[in-house]
């Protein structure tokens, strides 16, 4: 016994040594050129990504003539001047676009981690009847649809047409959403909901006491990918709504951005409003963008652990 695990030795193949020589770390002038070279790279692919919406911004508080006449690459606002802001703001349709865009963020919001958290706990219970058949046919609607026509008669025979239920309710809970959020409630161990049995608590209980707790760095990156989605949303809007006054800011923005619908932000002589007229779809792009951009920070710590739970074996 002992003689042949003498002969037993451990072997490494034939392109094993080359591969662990070739991972050795980088030494000498070789290595520093070497990262040099990717921080440099790495550098200039973040300045071309970021640049764009600096350039929007700078754009924004530059003095209109000065930007007109400016040409090359722009690092600082020429002439600071926040007149584009003032006629921006002062506009209606972008007011009343805001109101209406943070209305249908934040009902929307909160009706889309109502259900979808209902429905996941109810997925993630092995005594559920059908709950295989029920998941294949969630994730099938990942892939087909109805179609946008079946969708919108859907919606004008429920009467939700010029409302903004029209745009809430139709997208009340997202299959990707809802994968991710089970395959947490999955994750936590049983033991929890074991004990909050033995307390006495019951299934309502136990998913706002037990698993919304637990699970909160998924939720808060499911209720980052729905508000997004809100805050963003033009296409639905534009099909069913006809009322201006309905309008969320993004269909706004199209309007000022497609259209050039910015005269009645504007007076002046003709050279000065088509100056104008530039920063002011610049000022509206950083109005309509700003909120999502400050509301991001605050959920990142969230994101990278939330998104890695949707991994998660079951």
């Amino acid at each position: 016994m002992s003689n042949a695990m003498q002969t037993i030795k451990p072997t490494a193949g034939p392109g094993v040594l080359p591969m662990l020589h070739r991972l050795k770390p980088r030494n000498g002038w070789a290595g520093a050129i070497f990262d040099t070279f990717n921080v440099a790279l790495l550098l200039a692919l973040c300045f071309i990504t970021f640049y764009p919406f600096y350039y929007v911004v700078i754009a924004s508080l530059s003095d209109p003539l000065e930007l007109m006449s400016y040409r090359g690459l722009m690092l600082l606002p020429r002439g600071l001047s926040l007149e584009a802001f003032h006629r921006v703001w002062d506009n209606p349709m972008v007011r009343s676009g805001f109101f209406n865009t943070m209305l249908i963020v934040v009902g929307g919001t909160a009706l889309n981690l109502v259900l979808t958290s209902f429905g996941a706990y109810a997925l993630s219970r092995k005594r559920l009847m059908l709950e295989k058949p029920v998941m294949l046919l969630i994730i099938f609607t990942m892939f087909f649809s109805g179609g946008l026509v079946p969708q919108y008669l859907l919606v004008r025979d429920l009467g939700l047409l010029d409302s903004r239920w029209a745009i809430v309710l139709p997208f009340a809970v997202s299959a990707w959403n809802l994968i991710l959020l089970r395959s947490a409630f999955n994750a936590v161990p049983k033991d929890y909901e074991e004990a909050a049995r033995m307390d006495g608590a019951g299934d309502f209980t136990i998913l706002m006491q037990v698993y919304v707790p637990l699970c909160m760095p998924t939720l808060a990156v499911v209720g980052l990918f729905y508000a997004v989605s809100h805050w963003n949303g033009y296409f639905y809007s534009m099909i069913y709504l006809s009322d201006r006054h309905m309008f969320p800011i993004q269909l706004v923005l199209r309007e000022i951005l497609v259209s050039g619908s910015t005269d009645s932000m504007m007076t002046g002589q003709a050279a000065g409003r088509e100056a104008l007229s530039t920063t002011i779809k610049y000022a509206t792009v950083v109005v309509a963008t700003l909120p999502v951009l400050a509301l991001y920070p605050f959920l990142q710590r969230y994101f990278v652990k939330g998104v890695l739970v949707g991994g998660i074996k079951e």
